[in-house]
């Protein structure tokens, strides 16, 4: 039985599942679980949150301390949760619900921050001093850290590329479609997944997932490699933007969408028409840990 009160436990509640880890003293997996998220609501949620921790730490011979990463964030302003795209969150004092399930304090993050927060410490990001990371899927997220620190912001927004406008936008791009922030024209909108599908559908009257896309567009398919093409575009000029701001070392992508594997040569190759420098010099890689950054990363929020 491994030692509870030094074991590091991890939580990442996506939209379709949840993911725990327990991490050893030396960041090694030592347990993992996954269930499916509830699709009953928030009550729903929490409980299997709860159940997951009290039965991973039941195993272990205690209590551990326990992070979450979340797809939104804790409002500093409120105490309730804000920007999350499973939206029967918002609103709610998730950290205080669990811990009153749990039976002890649990620490909360966005989910972006935390795979940035485990690619900064032992992944893609080791070694730079600023890392930006990057969510890919079916919302579009980030989060910062720097000297190995995750920044968190006054608003707790830091690294929130996804809900500014997309920068350079074409006639075409106008007004942009309706983000589920109530604004439009989000990066987001352009980015997820969704957006890829919306692409081929709008060009071919077929409805594909993401990944589909990317593979026929791979095979020379015209209408999917046109759509592949303009976002990979938009990726370029959202990535841009983000230089001109933090400057970061490496861009770190995770989500379904990191695994577009042209991304790490076509963007980098239209980005200096868009950045402020004379030759961008940022690394772009896929997340080391893949899937599983985001649960590794929540485990390390009480570092």
């Amino acid at each position: 039985m491994a030692d509870a009160a030094r074991a590091r436990v991890g939580v990442d509640l996506g939209g379709t599942k949840i993911e725990i880890a327990a991490l050893d003293p030396a960041g090694a997996v030592i347990l993992r679980r996954r269930v499916d998220t509830p699709r009953d609501g928030y009550a729903a949620i929490v409980a299997a949150v709860a159940g997951l921790v009290r039965g991973v730490e039941d195993e272990l011979g205690g209590p551990c301390s326990v992070g979450i990463g979340t797809p939104g964030a804790l409002s500093p302003a409120t105490g309730r949760m804000k920007n999350c795209n499973t939206t029967c969150l918002n609103g709610e004092a998730l950290d205080r619900d669990l811990q009153a399930a749990i039976g002890h304090p649990v620490m909360l993050a966005n989910d972006a921050d935390c795979l940035t927060l485990s690619e900064a410490a032992d992944g893609a990001g080791r070694g730079a001093r600023t890392v930006f990371g990057v969510i890919l899927g079916t919302g579009v997220g980030g989060g910062l850290v720097v000297d190995g620190r995750l920044v968190r912001g006054p608003n707790a927004v830091s690294g929130e590329w996804g809900h500014n406008p997309i920068p350079w936008p074409t006639a075409f791009e106008r007004p942009g479609p309706r983000c589920y922030c109530g604004r439009r024209a989000c990066i987001e909108t352009f980015l997820c997944g969704a957006a890829l599908t919306a692409d081929f559908l709008a060009r071919t009257g077929h409805v594909l997932t993401a990944e589909q896309i990317a593979a026929l567009a791979e095979a020379g398919h015209r209408d999917a490699a046109a759509g592949l093409d303009l976002w990979l575009e938009r990726l370029a000029k959202g990535l841009a933007s983000v230089i001109n701001v933090v400057d970061p070392d490496v861009f770190v992508i995770g989500g379904g969408l990191s695994n577009i594997e042209r991304l790490y040569v076509d963007v980098p190759a239209r980005w200096d028409r868009y950045a402020f420098t004379d030759v961008v010099l940022t690394r772009i890689a896929p997340a080391r840990h893949g899937d599983s950054s985001g649960v590794l990363g929540a485990a390390r929020l009480w570092d």
